[in-house]
């Protein structure tokens, strides 16, 4: 598959979207599950809502409400509350029907939906009311049944797709036969304020160390993400025990969203392995950068592949060393050895290998890798560049105007 040119039809251009048609600004909605907790797709549908404000545009999103609401409002946009979040047959036509309604009301010119559930809801609307409809293939979903597959189509009906990296651009074509001239690779973007390693205060390091109880002087292993098996922390926790020491510390750093059953197995491991006093579950660390900055060495240790896996990218701009997964969108964010490290997934014994190399890097070695990790994050995975990109495929579909019946 051929996809360069998927990435290179997007202009990194200023868009302008203060006329969408007869005149006036262009109307855009997205449609999501709801906002909040934050995550890649929540916090992506807030920059590119402010995105569309800057741009001259009006911003509109359907969802549930959440704790991003009030940065949607912010940024000059408007929440529009309804429950897209359901998987009901029945409430998925309800919601169509709803979003038909607003679709006429607001005069919107065009949909991009992120998730399955509202994706059906807004492509029944969409064809209702003869209305562009764009989407976001943000993972792979499970494959594993003739109904899941139908299920997850919704959202190869976008023209065009945007795909959030090459893997998951290969994974439409391979799996769903979509051609690349129908897919637009946008890769996700950080926030270079937030994730600015010179604007992390040392006073913020100091109380998040002591909030956690992370001891002076010990080198600390980071590995951030929810507490679900396939994030890999068994096999973090297997490799923490096959170096065999005990003067460093371990953070698992993530939420079990109500799986206790997997914490309960983590604590279970890391009481038989002895590693009580070195690996511990840290439900929210709150302050994302000085977490980095307060570790050594940041893991992703993803047992499946990640679509496009946000840690990577966060870990670098922080100049942190990182090592990740060699699958999925790690391959595409990570240059191995150069500003991180692949190593071959649910591998502990070479996730131990790796962990030593880097643990043992003197200051000058560390600190250059943290520049070259830090320059490549910051201008290859902006948030700006995210938003423009996405911008551009808005502003091709709404030149190319309204669909045919």
């Amino acid at each position: 598959m051929t996809i360069e040119h998927s990435i290179g039809a997007m202009a990194a251009e200023p868009v302008d979207l203060s006329d969408g048609g007869a005149g006036r600004p262009a109307v855009v909605l997205q449609v999501l599950p709801a906002l909040g907790p934050q995550g890649g797709v929540e916090r992506g549908t807030v920059d590119v809502a402010a995105a569309i404000v800057a741009a001259g545009g009006h911003a509109l999103v359907a969802c549930e409400p959440g704790p991003l609401v009030h940065e949607v409002t912010r940024a000059g946009g408007r929440h529009v509350d309804l429950p897209l979040a359901t998987k009901n047959p029945y409430r998925i036509w309800r919601n169509a029907a709803r979003l038909r309604d607003l679709i006429q009301r607001e005069g919107v010119d065009l949909v991009h939906a992120r998730s399955r559930a509202p994706a059906w809801s807004a492509w029944l609307a969409c064809k209702a009311t003869n209305t562009p409809f764009v989407t976001t293939f943000h993972g792979t979903y499970g494959t594993g049944t003739a109904f899941k597959r139908w299920y997850n189509s919704v959202m190869i009906r976008g023209e065009p797709i945007i795909a959030i990296s090459r893997f998951i651009a290969e994974h439409l074509h391979r799996v769903y036969g979509v051609p690349a001239r129908d897919i637009r690779i946008i890769h996700r973007g950080l926030d270079p304020v937030r994730f600015d390693p010179e604007r992390v205060t040392a006073e913020r390091v100091i109380q998040l160390a002591r909030r956690l109880r992370v001891d002076d002087g010990l080198p600390v292993i980071c590995l951030p993400g929810r507490l679900t098996r396939w994030k890999g922390q068994m096999v973090l926790i297997d490799a923490i025990a096959r170096l065999g020491r005990t003067d460093l510390r371990c953070l698992l750093v993530g939420s079990d969203q109500g799986r206790t059953g997997y914490r309960e197995t983590l604590e279970r491991r890391i009481a038989d392995l002895g590693l009580g006093g070195v690996v511990r579950i840290v439900e929210d660390a709150g302050d994302m950068a000085a977490l980095y900055r307060l570790s050594d060495v940041v893991v992703s240790a993803s047992i499946e592949p990640e679509a496009f896996g946000r840690i990577a990218i966060e870990a670098q701009a922080m100049e942190r060393p990182l090592i990740a997964s060699d699958h999925g969108g790690s391959r595409e964010t990570v240059r191995p050895g150069e500003t991180g490290w692949l190593v071959p997934p649910n591998d502990p014994a070479a996730l131990a290998a790796a962990l030593d190399q880097v643990l043992g890097l003197g200051v000058d070695a560390r600190q250059a890798l943290g520049r070259r990790a830090g320059a490549h994050a910051r201008a290859t995975f902006t948030r700006d560049a995210m938003c423009a990109r996405t911008l551009a495929v808005y502003r091709e579909v709404l030149d190319r105007g309204r669909p045919p019946r």
